[in-house]
């Protein structure tokens, strides 16, 4: 329709920025990318998202007043009522950020923000495998471990906007591996990406068998699942550790949710209904019996654009 407002959904990476203009039903229309430019202290990060948007309405002929509202998924905890970014240690910004009033500035449309990990969750409710779910939680299995949790329809934040950081659950009470957080045990240092690729190469120090995987330690958790999918023992052994603390923890936090649906995404979700079969598995073991009998574990489905979705949701019902 040609009167239709759009919506910018805006997804800020260590890396990259990811951009889009929605249709109010949350469809993409334009998307693109610009690099993340962190030096000084990511000082100029804002100005060339604006700058960015602004360039991209011209090329397409189309007016800024098109815009209705912007949403964006930062990297950090956030708080909603002052709009601000507590820390963001990979862009550099300073703490209690002035993220909402800057963005607003730098595109011209009122601004809502979100941390990305629940902007991610949001977009796979909206648009994704959570579609049709008021209570879901959204677990991104990657480098680390990103969560969201979603309760009626909305984000769960806490006190602190740090609610539904999944990957800080100890899973290894006792001798675990040392997190980023400056803690020990986290899940995400078993669960993720470089988790299991580190309990793979701890196994293989003491592994007597044949394997698949290269005795130098040289392999990825790509790697780790295509053994394991080859009937590789070393792998499975490996497959299956994760897929038991994932389990045990999704179960306790389902426990504490019944979510309807629990999404898993991320780079390490890509091993497919295989690595959601064995958590499944782990899951409905260590979940209360109605939570382990009424949640579905199911892949997501919007990959790189889950950010972009959400953050358009936030454009869409929170401004």
């Amino acid at each position: 329709m040609e009167n239709e407002k759009w919506l910018l959904g805006i997804d800020i990476g260590g890396t990259s920025v990811k951009l889009a203009f929605l249709s109010e039903e949350g469809d993409i229309i334009h998307k693109w990318e610009i690099p993340t430019n962190i030096a000084n202290n990511g000082s100029s990060i804002i100005s060339d998202i604006g700058k960015s948007v602004h360039q991209k309405l011209a090329e397409l002929n189309v007016p800024h007043e098109k815009l209705k509202a912007a949403g964006v998924g930062a990297p950090g905890p956030i708080d909603q009522e002052k709009g601000v970014m507590f820390e963001a240690v990979n862009l550099g910004w300073p703490d209690n950020y002035q993220l909402r009033n800057l963005m607003q500035e730098a595109v011209g449309v009122p601004v809502a923000i979100e941390n990305d990990a629940n902007s991610a969750a949001l977009g796979e409710m909206w648009k994704g495998a959570g579609k049709g779910a008021k209570d879901l939680i959204a677990i991104t299995l990657g480098t680390g471990v990103g969560g969201g949790v979603i309760v009626n329809g909305d984000i769960v934040h806490g006190a602190k906007g740090a609610a539904g950081e999944v990957g800080h659950i100890t899973a290894v009470p006792e001798g675990g591996y040392m997190c980023n957080c400056g803690k020990t045990g986290c899940l995400e240092t078993v669960a993720s990406a470089t988790g299991i690729v580190r309990t793979a190469k701890a196994l293989l120090a003491e592994y007597e068998g044949d394997t698949k995987l290269n005795k130098n330690g040289d392999f990825t958790a790509k790697d780790i699942f295509d053994a394991a999918q080859a009937d590789d023992e070393l792998a499975l052994i490996t497959v299956d550790s994760l897929a038991n603390h994932l389990g045990l923890a999704l179960a306790n936090i389902g426990s504490t949710f019944n979510p309807e649906k629990i999404v898993i995404g991320g780079g390490v979700s890509k091993a497919g209904d295989f690595l959601i079969g064995k958590i499944g598995q782990y899951f409905k073991k260590y979940a209360f019996k109605p939570v382990g009998e009424s949640t579905d574990i199911v892949l997501a489905q919007l990959g790189n654009d889950a950010g972009i979705a959400g953050a358009a949701w936030l454009a869409a019902n929170k401004n």
